[in-house]
């Protein structure tokens, strides 16, 4: 959990009665009838061999009840992939805690290409989760799943989700946005590194993205979310821990801020003493997302 150490189909029905992992070229909805429960991994929703998707579909589930989760894993862009929610972390698996707790929900699980510095760099992420998305909301027919969507990401992931959540309305607007511990202000990210080791924070946040502030300002600014916070944008829980060595408690309070001042509803939750996810232990997550299903139950309609 960190952002490291700072981002066609003809389906044979006969096949998804008894596949849990899709061949990559399936959505894994396929127009079955969906009674039981069925999982799809590394479904392809792009050329590039990094874009692709788990899949975890409820039993019964039906395009006008069925909810979505988008989760986006964290790694500074350049690091990470979904595996991490759906291996056990800090005494759970994010995949299972989700389907536990919201059972009728559809859960996708995305990777995303990663920047290496000369390849990859940013907006290619934030291309990516649009056009994950898209591939989603396209294929909802197929998958049997409604328009209302949660984006919960971690870290980078958490930026990515409120990048698409607060910047785009097509191909829709999710209806609750989570952020653990993610950045929202790029150029200040920058310009006020935190940790240990604050030059190298800034030598990884521009080879990211392939420049610095003062080299491509306008780059910095399309790829904050906190400049695309309006009256219009998705009720948000922001969790942080106070001695974050990665990502300053700054940039959730300022979404918080520009939040309530545009009429939006929203919680920070800060949590004392404690880093990047990495030491936040049990008790801590278990707090964690208590507080996010609470959240969700509350503003998702």
């Amino acid at each position: 959990m960190k952002l490291h150490a700072l981002l066609p189909f003809v389906v044979f029905i006969s096949f998804f009665i008894s596949c849990k992992k899709s061949d990559g070229g399936n959505t894994g909805g396929g127009g079955t009838s969906p009674l039981s429960a069925q999982t799809f991994l590394d479904v392809t929703y792009g050329t590039d061999a990094a874009q692709k998707m788990d899949v975890y579909l409820p039993a019964n589930r039906s395009t006008a009840s069925t909810k979505v989760i988008i989760l986006i894993h964290g790694g500074a862009w350049s690091g990470g992939d979904k595996k991490d929610f759906s291996t056990s972390q800090f005494g759970m698996v994010i995949t299972d805690t989700l389907k536990t707790r919201f059972p009728d929900y559809a859960i996708f699980n995305i990777n995303y290409r990663l920047s290496t510095g000369t390849t990859n760099l940013f907006p290619a992420q934030e291309n990516d989760v649009k056009a994950a998305l898209q591939f989603i909301y396209d294929h909802a027919a197929d998958y049997f799943i409604s328009n209302k969507y949660v984006f919960i990401g971690e870290s980078a992931g958490a930026h990515l989700g409120m990048l698409q959540g607060y910047k785009y309305s097509t191909p829709l607007k999710p209806k609750v946005i989570v952020s653990l511990f993610g950045p929202s202000d790029l150029t200040d990210m920058y310009n006020n590194p935190v940790g240990p080791n604050p030059t190298l924070a800034q030598l990884v946040l521009a080879q990211t993205i392939g420049a610095t502030p003062a080299n491509n300002a306008a780059l910095y600014t399309s790829s904050s979310p906190v400049n695309f916070i309006g009256a219009g944008s998705p009720p948000t829980i922001l969790l942080h821990g106070s001695n974050d060595p990665l990502v300053n408690p700054s940039q959730s309070v300022a979404v918080q801020t520009k939040l309530t001042t545009a009429g939006v509803a929203s919680q920070y939750v800060l949590y004392p003493g404690k880093g990047h996810g990495d030491d936040w232990g049990d008790a801590i997550y278990k707090d964690a997302f208590n507080k996010i299903q609470a959240f969700i139950i509350a503003n998702m309609p």
